[in-house]
């Protein structure tokens, strides 16, 4: 995007459209979500008919949970919501209310198109802590390749969790580690790997569908609510830590890696200080990568291999994403009430 607009950033300050249309809006958050690093004012997900009902679907299925669970009030303000997604999901069907789209005249100050086939490895975004122009470090804005690495650069931990991940990213650890497993003939982690679920309904899920059972196989720390830490962990032994659902790395005011560590994560800060603090001997630096990436990160103790990183991944769908066929434009002067 910073070459295609010659180094300006043309969404600060205004309202980004991800037209996404076919992700569930448990995964676009996502996309909503690090447009906050673009220094956004806000962003909208336009999705297609099915795509928003099989949202709203989801949604659903997790609030019942928690009316099961006893965690609705007086007021059934959880029942309610609900109701409302019901009452969605007819209009929707219906058409007597479809979802919200732009005019298909709508003129935007600036449109990209991301294009797929130009990505055919992960990529890292480094905070590139020793770059001369001091003006160019902890930014955003320099993406490398994997490949970039060799396999060389030394990572001192791993984490998986923060706003960035959702249920499918805490399955694909679970696949991961299986694996790596089958390959090497045993999983051992070179480096710490903190991993967070998005939420408990998340981790129930994994329960139920077999996910979670791996994880603690493999894990070394599991959080108990019924015996909560006293502090912020700081320090890390090289084992697998299911923490507690939550921000926790990516906060700053919580867990923090140790002083001066190299980290592999998935959120989206990488600022000074803000993942890991520096210390005397070298820079605390935060790079951002995939769960895939964050995960080899961790066991290998350091960036893997494109070679590497195919092995661990063989057999393990991604992404159920696929570029939505149909317009999500309407026509002009339509005039509907949301």
């Amino acid at each position: 995007m910073l070459k295609a607009f010659k180094g300006e950033n043309v969404f600060q300050g205004r309202v980004i459209e991800v037209h996404i249309g076919t992700l569930p809006s448990d995964q676009a958050f996502t996309f909503t979500d690090w447009t906050a690093e673009m220094k956004a004012k806000a962003s909208i997900c336009i999705s297609q008919d099915e795509t928003l009902i099989e949202s709203l679907e989801i949604a659903k299925g997790r609030i019942q949970i928690m009316i099961d669970k006893g965690m609705d009030n007086d007021n059934q303000v959880l029942q309610g919501l609900i109701d409302k997604a019901n009452k969605r999901i007819e209009e929707i069907r219906t058409g007597k209310k479809p979802p919200l789209t732009p005019d298909e005249n709508a003129k935007y100050h600036a449109e990209f198109v991301v294009d797929l086939d130009i990505i055919d490895e992960p990529m890292i975004a480094d905070p590139d802590v020793h770059n001369e122009d001091v003006s160019k470090r902890y930014t955003h804005d320099t993406i490398r390749e994997l490949s970039y690495y060799q396999g060389e650069k030394p990572i001192d931990l791993g984490f998986v969790g923060s706003c960035m991940v959702h249920k499918g990213d805490i399955k694909i650890v679970a696949k991961m580690l299986k694996n790596m497993e089958d390959h090497y003939g045993k999983v051992e982690f070179k480096a710490p790997l903190v991993v967070t679920a998005p939420t408990y309904n998340i981790i129930d899920e994994l329960k139920e569908e077999g996910d979670w059972e791996i994880l603690q196989k493999y894990s070394g720390f599991e959080f108990d609510d019924a015996a909560p830490k006293s502090s912020a962990r700081t320090e890390y032994d090289n084992i697998l830590y299911l923490e507690r659902p939550g921000c926790n790395l990516c906060m700053g005011n919580q867990e923090k890696a140790e002083k001066g560590d190299t980290v592999m994560a998935t959120s989206t800060r990488l600022f000074q200080g803000r993942v890991v603090k520096d210390s005397d001997r070298k820079k605390g630096e935060s790079l951002l990568g995939s769960t895939p990436v964050v995960i080899l990160s961790a066991i290998l103790g350091r960036t893997p291999t494109l070679e590497e990183y195919k092995i661990a991944v063989k057999g393990i769908k991604l992404t159920h994403f696929a570029p939505p066929l149909k317009k999500m434009t309407s026509k002009p002067n339509h005039l509907l009430s949301y």
